[in-house]
């Protein structure tokens, strides 16, 4: 995913502010299941949702008001009831802004741990 960063992405320094980027790694994994034919909002609607169950980022670069990032969102690992994403940052220089690695439960609408579907776990693997 293209990420066109803006004013409103960055500290008083103009550097891209470091929580922003979780914003961008749940966009990117949104297009991902976009990019499969799964809408997430019509999967909640159904009763299946991924929430994150862990997050971890190291920051290697800064990156700037202006810059165009690319976001990548690839799954790692599945299991029945997890998603491992593993995400690259990079700037138009394809240097490596940031590296991260998310977990993802499925859940039902109580927010209980449940099996991804079949239907879902054939888009995405």
């Amino acid at each position: 995913m293209k990420k066109k960063i803006y004013y409103h992405d960055t500290d008083c320094g103009g550097v891209v502010y470091y929580a922003n980027y979780l914003k961008f790694l749940e966009e990117a994994r949104t297009e991902f299941f976009s990019d499969k034919g799964l809408s997430i909002k019509e999967l909640a609607d159904q009763g299946t949702m991924f929430i994150v169950a862990r997050q971890e980022i190291d920051y290697k670069l800064p990156a700037f008001y202006g810059d165009i990032l690319d976001v990548e969102a690839v799954i790692s690992n599945i299991t029945a009831a997890r998603i491992d994403f593993d995400h690259e940052v990079k700037n138009r220089n394809n240097q490596v802004v940031a590296k991260a690695k998310t977990i993802m439960v499925c859940v039902d609408k109580t927010l209980k741990p449940k099996t991804i579907p079949d239907e879902i776990r054939k888009k995405i693997s």
